[in-house]
């Protein structure tokens, strides 16, 4: 019989994050037989956590930002892939004002903390840290996102940003480490659970599985991605989590080998041939090229012999965490990077990208089709005009009038539709951050009003399904994607105006009026039936 040994699962090693004092109010110390321990005041876990989801909905670590640089200095990369990388370095700039977030769908907070038995509180530990996710939420210009079920069928928004998801932990030592983050639904909604076998355990079989399941990640989260792959794991819900904290890089201290005691560890070898294989797809930073991820992690944990989970999740352009820790000196704050501007290249745009048409929405809807229809898929476009801004509730509202038979709001036939919802509108701008959201949410619409005399020109970020292709084709229609990311820079250089048109009531769901210029955008989907995404998300043949 082996004798017992403890092994942790996720063996982390030296933490080498720079951090930052913010105070040393609200730490102190005192004896006691069990010796000396660190006491924690509330506050302090307001503050930390406070001034954390302000630092992540602004500012990005200096490694992802020399990431985006890595790609405007490849020759590799596609005039698209540094397009796309320019502009989120531009995106970072802005944001890192602190005034318009870097995403327009500032997320969900997630905290994730390990408190040391040396560390004593009192209790109230959630409490504390969810005051400070509420406070930033309300101070700052961030969206509110959570809906609280009142029936089975009926929500109300929150208004605060919160619930959020707070995990703490007990662990050994004295001190208290925390991890924050910020998931959209673009990004949250690219976490997938496979439960799969045996059979999959080998390097061909794993590599073809991979390359068919990361395909289907499309573009909806907003590549280039940090994608994190979990193998195994103690139960399905340890396997989705283990990847969610490998795709915020929380786990790179991991062993690169395992042990018969079953400890957790990163397979750095397959990390490479799994992002090979991504850069391979040729789906690109969004509209075709290399960088569809910066970086890959693959994390291999125990099974038990009948199942074999396989996790995989990703951290999108809006690359949201940053570290903090409590401890005897005072409260702690991974040092995000305050100055993006130093990784932009002196090039422009006009060096780093193809032609570019110039779209002018301010004509009648059937030339803005006609002149869309002189150019094929992933051609970059530069839009201007006036466009309408519906997202989820605003379609189901439409439907509800086109079932009643009270037809087509006209200006879902006259002007170009964006699938968007913006963030809170500082004082004197124009616009809070405004990026698109996942369009295929909206597949099931597009048919139905495409049939009826609208929705011809859809603008929004990801891929779609088959149905609106069809649609497009049988219709007339056009879908055009934008870069989904740069949700700051939208609202800074592009979006000159924003008014409500009708249902203002949903908030950041109502139907807006906007006026734009020199907004980027690709053809994606044509009136012909071509989709710029069939192509790249069909699997290849993987050879050992």
């Amino acid at each position: 019989m082996p004798e017992f040994e403890y092994q942790e699962l996720l063996p982390t090693g030296h933490d080498d994050t720079p951090y930052r004092l913010l105070t040393t109010d609200g730490v102190s110390a005192f004896d006691t037989p069990e010796g000396r321990f660190v006491k924690v005041d509330p506050e302090a876990l307001t503050l930390l956590t406070r001034e954390a989801m302000r630092d992540i909905a602004h500012l990005l670590r200096p490694g992802h930002l020399q990431q985006l640089r890595n790609i405007l200095d490849d020759p590799e990369a596609s005039p698209n892939d540094r397009f796309v990388a320019l502009d989120l370095l531009k995106n970072a700039g802005i944001a890192a004002g602190g005034v318009l977030p870097m995403c327009q769908d500032t997320g969900t907070a997630i905290v994730k903390g390990k408190r040391g038995q040396y560390v004593f509180t009192g209790g109230g530990d959630e409490a504390a840290i969810a005051r400070g996710i509420y406070d930033t939420y309300l101070t700052s210009h961030l969206r509110y996102s959570q809906m609280a079920p009142l029936t089975m069928w009926d929500e109300v928004n929150t208004g605060t940003n919160l619930p959020a998801e707070i995990k703490i932990s007990a662990v050994d030592g004295d001190t208290y480490k925390l991890l924050f983050m910020a998931k959209g639904g673009g990004s949250a909604n690219k976490s997938y659970l496979f439960q799969e076998t045996k059979a999959v355990l080998n390097e061909a079989s794993m590599l073809a599985f991979l390359d068919a399941k990361v395909r289907s990640l499309g573009t909806a989260a907003c590549p280039p991605y940090h994608l994190a792959i979990v193998v195994g794991g103690t139960s399905a819900e340890i396997a989705v989590e283990t990847s969610k904290l490998a795709s915020a890089r929380y786990l790179d201290t991991l062993p690169d080998e395992g042990n018969e005691l079953g400890q957790g560890f990163r397979d750095r070898a397959l990390e490479q041939k799994v992002l090979e294989l991504t850069r391979r797809t040729g789906i690109g930073a969004q509209f075709g090229g290399k960088y569809f991820c910066h970086d890959v992690r693959v994390i291999r944990l125990p099974r038990h012999g009948a199942s074999c989970p396989v996790a995989i999740a990703v951290s999108c352009s809006a690359d949201r965490q940053a570290l903090g820790k409590i401890t005897a000196e005072g409260v702690f704050l991974e040092q995000l990077e305050a100055d993006p501007s130093r990784f932009l290249p002196e090039t422009t745009a006009a060096d780093l990208s193809g032609d570019v048409v110039h779209i002018d929405l301010n004509r009648p809807m059937s030339d803005v089709r006609a002149e869309l229809s002189r150019y094929p898929v992933k051609t970059r476009l530069s839009l201007s005009g006036p466009m309408i801004v519906a997202r989820d509730i605003a379609h189901a509202k439409i439907k509800e009038r086109l079932d009643a038979g009270l037809g087509l709001p006209e200006y879902l036939k006259d002007y170009a539709v964006y699938y968007a919802g913006p963030a809170k509108t500082p004082a004197g701008y124009a616009s809070g951050s405004f990026g698109p959201t996942t369009a295929g949410r909206m597949d099931s619409y597009v048919d139905l009003l495409q049939a009826n005399g609208g929705s011809f020109v859809m603008l929004a970020k990801g891929n779609r399904s088959q149905q609106v292709t069809d649609a497009c084709a049988r219709h007339g229609g056009f879908y055009l994607g934008s870069i989904g990311g740069p949700a700051a820079r939208l609202a800074q250089d592009c979006i000159r105006s924003v008014e409500v048109l009708e249902y203002p009531e949903l908030g950041m769901e109502a139907v807006w009026r906007i006026e734009v210029e020199d907004f980027p955008a690709f053809i994606v989907v044509d009136d012909k039936g071509n989709d710029f995404f069939a192509d790249v998300t069909q699997p290849v043949t993987i050879s050992r």
